[in-house]
């Protein structure tokens, strides 16, 4: 298992040791010990799994309070995934980092508690699977304008679907200070 930093501290690219020959491959999606030895959650809580068609952007999202740190992966397809650090008083506030998730290059990402997280399907349709550390919470659940130009993501697509709730997202600069984690 390699493990690839971001500009962002605490969120990390997770290449998995593949094992393959003509008859298909092998590798460890998730290994307790192996993620506790580089500071990696070792309990999760909930498993997810979506599928979005190409342009479909999803996100970017969060919970506060109870937030969510999320082990993502894809599992058919390609996207384009998006942490963004949303913690007050944090370094790095506003800022974000990316990766290319997908079935061929395997590789995981892992969004800290205190980030907010999006994607955007690069392929014809994309199978997308989350590993989160809490429960979903409706009360809880909250989301940032994906296009917000203070954050200004360079997404690869210019023109996604988005779901209603998504569109109607505010900018950063417009949450409640105490609808934000903080340091």
């Amino acid at each position: 298992m390699k493990i690839i930093r971001t500009t962002l501290e605490g969120c990390v690219v997770i290449e998995p040791a593949v094992h393959g020959d003509a008859r298909g491959f092998f590798y460890e999606s998730f290994n307790a010990g192996r993620f506790a030895e580089h500071g990696l959650p070792t309990a999760f809580v909930q498993a997810n799994v979506s599928r979005s068609a190409r342009g479909v952007l999803r996100g970017l999202h969060y919970q506060w309070p109870n937030p969510q740190g999320k082990l993502v992966s894809v599992l058919e397809g390609e996207v384009y995934d998006v942490a963004v650090d949303i913690r007050r008083g944090s370094p790095t506030f506003g800022h974000w980092a990316a990766a290319v998730l997908s079935a061929e290059n395997k590789r995981h990402f892992w969004i800290p508690e205190g980030f907010a997280h999006g994607f955007a399907v690069l392929s014809e349709h994309a199978t997308f699977t989350y590993q989160c550390t809490a429960l979903y919470d409706r009360a809880a659940d909250a989301s940032i304008r994906w296009d917000d130009p203070a954050l200004a993501i360079d997404w690869p697509i210019a023109e996604p679907s988005l779901s209603d709730k998504d569109a109607r997202a505010p900018l950063l600069a417009d949450v409640a200070p105490d609808r934000l984690p903080s340091l």
